[in-house]
């Protein structure tokens, strides 16, 4: 990485240290002083509790299957920076990367602009000054004052609603619903998952809501490690897709992003070409190691963790050591429980990285009846897992904690600055 992007990003993530203000005004003062560069391309916002990454990433694979010049902004990274802003599938030079910041950086500073609310101006940015044709937008957090919300969007995508940031968004299903349908439009075409009970929520905004209730819009077949075909069926509309995406969960994104491509135009043959296509690290990703293979998944709520149990369970496994990592700001007890029934022996440990990081100690009692090893680093629990010789391991508790395991397991340079957006 060049000195200049550094001092850029080292001053970036210092901002993290304002935390999160919902609203809008300073980012929509952030992009009137770019000169508004969201106007030079068609925007798709994807908003839900669970599952926006991969549906994002599908659709916008689908999109490059038809031709088209695809900008795909998501969060947080991995490994590096400049993973959040893809062009055409591909991360942007880091020169690149380094010009747009610098641009930003003096405005931000003027606006008092956040972390996130900067990342989403300078996607914004990069992706007018790349040519895209279509940016798809994976929404931080909410919707309704999310950052990426000062976009007008095209179509606008609602994954499914499950509780959580209930600080900021409510307590209750239905008032985390409300915050994610603010980024839907009266008029505009919009696509959702969500449980049919919080359907009337999605509707009161006036969109033409196309929604993919699980099972009567969509048949799936797994096809085990190797993922699922699903069949997709809607209004004037179906296809046949084969999804690399593990578990359920992985073949509802996949529907919902073959829908919404079907409704921005998409081309069938491209659906299929770009759902066969997708990759998306971290999420039930398998990775090589020493002799074995170490699944990585994001999961960071109770519903997510249940998912993914689910998807192990679909896949043959009933139990595995696990190294499980999580912010203590989230409902970590309930995801230890939707992860209990399938660990063999836990290795708590923390994200180095995450000031947000819980005491790996304070996790052991989440974990009863269960054989529990405390480590205080990723390279320590990754020992420890070595110890135990299994030939199947997963990973996950946060993508804080993916992003620091990921790098170690491939032998690949990782972060070193601070990071918890």
């Amino acid at each position: 990485m060049s000195s200049a992007l550094g001092d850029h990003l080292s001053w970036l993530f210092a901002r993290q240290r304002f935390g999160v203000r919902p609203g809008l005004e300073r980012v929509r003062a952030l992009l009137v002083q770019l000169g508004n560069p969201q106007d030079n391309f068609r925007v798709v916002l994807i908003g839900g509790t669970n599952g926006k990454g991969s549906t994002a990433a599908t659709l916008a694979a689908m999109l490059r299957a038809d031709g088209v010049r695809v900008g795909l902004f998501t969060s947080p990274h991995l490994t590096r920076f400049t993973e959040r802003f893809l062009v055409g599938g591909a991360e942007l030079a880091e020169d690149i990367v380094e010009a747009a910041l610098a641009r930003v950086r003096p405005l931000a500073e003027e606006t008092e602009a956040t972390f996130f609310e900067i990342i989403t101006a300078l996607g914004v940015l990069l992706f007018a000054q790349a040519g895209v044709e279509v940016a798809v937008m994976e929404v931080g957090l909410g919707g309704r004052l999310d950052s990426t919300n000062a976009l007008e969007p095209e179509l606008s995508i609602i994954t499914n609603v499950d509780l959580d940031h209930i600080e900021i968004l409510g307590s209750t299903r239905e008032a985390i619903a409300a915050e994610k349908a603010g980024i839907l439009r009266a008029g505009k075409p919009a696509v959702t998952g969500v449980d049919m009970t919080l359907l009337p929520t999605l509707l009161e905004r006036g969109a033409d809501v196309w929604a993919l209730g699980w099972h009567a819009g969509a048949q799936v077949q797994t096809r085990g490690w190797d993922g699922s075909d699903v069949a997709v069926s809607v209004p004037r509309h179906s296809v046949t897709i084969h999804t690399p995406l593990l578990g359920e969960h992985g073949a509802r994104n996949a529907a919902l992003a073959a829908v919404a491509a079907f409704r921005l135009g998409v081309s069938p043959e491209a659906i299929r070409q770009g759902a066969a296509r997708t990759v998306w690290p971290g999420r039930l990703e398998g990775v090589a190691w020493r002799g074995g293979r170490v699944l990585l998944d994001g999961a960071h709520n109770p519903a997510g963790a249940h998912a993914l149990a689910d998807a192990l369970r679909g896949l043959g496994v009933t139990q595995l050591p696990i190294v499980f990592g999580a912010a203590g700001d989230k409902d970590v007890g309930g995801v230890a429980a939707g992860l209990l029934p399938v660990a063999s022996h836990v290795i708590v440990t923390r994200a180095v990285l995450s000031p947000r990081a819980a005491d790996p100690a304070s996790l052991v009692p989440l974990f009863p009846g269960v054989p529990v090893t405390v480590t205080d680093s990723p390279a320590q629990a990754l020992e420890a897992l070595a110890a135990l010789d299994s030939p199947l391991a997963l990973v996950c508790g946060s993508l804080y904690l993916i992003g620091e395991v990921r790098p170690l397991l491939l032998g690949e340079a990782g972060e070193t600055r601070e990071r918890w957006q």
